[in-house]
């Protein structure tokens, strides 16, 4: 069904504009000629075919962050959950999401349940945030359920925000020191060699290295460019497998100095996003599976997963989470205590408040550790090529003053 603009003339040959929802023109002008309009021209909504566009496109967790909240504090405030779509389809910032809140408000109105007129914009709304709207809207609890989705979402976003901020700075280091090393090579090696051929002398074995490299680097430059660029291509092919992104998540969790980090951070969206889920009033079975698909880990989807199943078979959370071997004895003990006391979403949500801590600590740690090795591997690098290029000279000032 699509929505359509039509302008048409009455039996009195007044002006008439509308809309309407048909499935295609054709029926959109049978529906029009049974109204005795005489039709001057009918298109598809600008606003409907707009949304298609944006559909594909994913909304920014800040900018969900916002739609939350300003939604669950007009529904606290007395005003409509139409009305306040509305509203909000006339302030949103993000043009692709004005655009679906307008598209959601017109499914409400005809009848559609919120979380149902969520769920035809998948890309826009995970089915975390239509888990707990539908269990919002069932518990009659919407206002807080959308508190509690944008206090999650911004928890989220700031963990991501630390996460990228301490690798933003040894990223453009290394970047910074590779286009160097090419531009030495590439360029400054090549004129050298020029100069140390009119020696005649024999050159140190580290300068003999650096000019074959910068050769071989002038001569198959494109070729290992090209070969460069298809290995990347091959990498990413392997990862989007499912084979391969188990086995790239699993050598994550194991990584000498990223391992520790990437865990803790798991583990925090594990017990945050969980924690979420129950206190929303969604059950255990489907929050489990609904953590398990928003891990950002295969190897942490499949232990919650398997700990799905055994949930399922009459077995305690603690136990498989446990034999998984992911998750570290501190976070299954405070799961078991928290089912054993029946405040489990208590003892999530401590969880993942200690491990967020944890993350931010690590994150500090590892940007203070990772700078002054980026700045040694630096100093390194070009500190090698300059000696290398400067030996020769050195000999030769040698060789003059005996």
């Amino acid at each position: 069904m699509s929505t359509y603009e039509y302008s048409a003339k009455n039996k009195l040959g007044a002006a008439v504009n509308g809309i309407l929802d048909a499935k295609s023109v054709a029926d959109a002008a049978e529906l029009l000629h049974k109204k005795e309009l005489t039709i001057i021209s009918v298109r598809e909504a600008k606003a409907k075919a707009e949304v298609r566009q944006a559909a594909g496109k994913k909304i920014k967790l800040d900018d969900m962050v916002i739609f939350s909240r300003q939604l669950s504090t007009m529904i606290e405030a007395g005003i409509t959950l139409v009305y306040a779509l509305g509203i909000l389809s006339e302030q949103v910032e993000n043009k692709d999401l004005r655009q679906i809140v307008v598209v959601v408000k017109r499914d409400i109105e005809g009848g559609c349940s919120f979380c149902d007129a969520l769920s035809k914009h998948p890309k826009a709304f995970s089915e975390l945030f239509i888990n707990m709207v539908r269990a919002g809207e069932a518990a009659g609890k919407l206002e807080d359920v959308l508190d509690r989705l944008a206090t999650y979402l911004e928890k989220s976003s700031a963990l991501a925000r630390k996460i990228r901020s301490s690798l933003v700075y040894p990223a453009v280091v290394v970047s910074m020191s590779v286009v160097i090393t090419a531009v030495l090579l590439l360029k400054v090696v090549p004129t050298f060699k020029g100069i140390f051929s009119t020696l005649g002398e024999n050159l140190p074995l580290p300068t003999q290295i650096l000019i074959a490299t910068s050769d071989l680097m002038q001569k198959y430059f494109l070729l290992l460019c090209g070969i460069l660029i298809i290995a990347i291509f091959m990498l990413k092919r392997f990862i989007a497998t499912k084979a391969g992104r188990y086995l790239v998540d699993k050598e994550k969790l194991s990584l000498p100095v990223l391992g520790p980090l990437f865990r803790k951070l798991a583990v925090a969206k594990f017990a945050r996003t969980f924690s979420t889920l129950v206190k929303s009033g969604v059950p255990v079975l489907g929050a489990l599976e609904i953590v398990s698909k928003t891990s950002g880990n295969k190897v942490v989807e499949e232990a919650v997963m398997d700990c799905s199943k055994s949930v399922r078979d009459g077995e305690a959370i603690a136990r498989p989470l446990t034999k998984s071997g992911v998750f570290p004895p501190m976070v299954c003990g405070m799961i078991s205590i928290g089912e054993q006391t029946g405040q489990l979403e208590k003892m999530l949500s401590k969880i993942a408040d200690f491990y967020d801590e944890q993350v931010d600590a690590a994150a500090s740690a590892l940007t203070s550790m990772i700078e002054p090795l980026v700045i040694a591997f630096l100093g390194v690098v070009i500190g090698g090529i300059v000696i290398a290029l400067f030996l020769p000279i050195f000999k030769l000032s040698e060789l003059i003053s005996r």
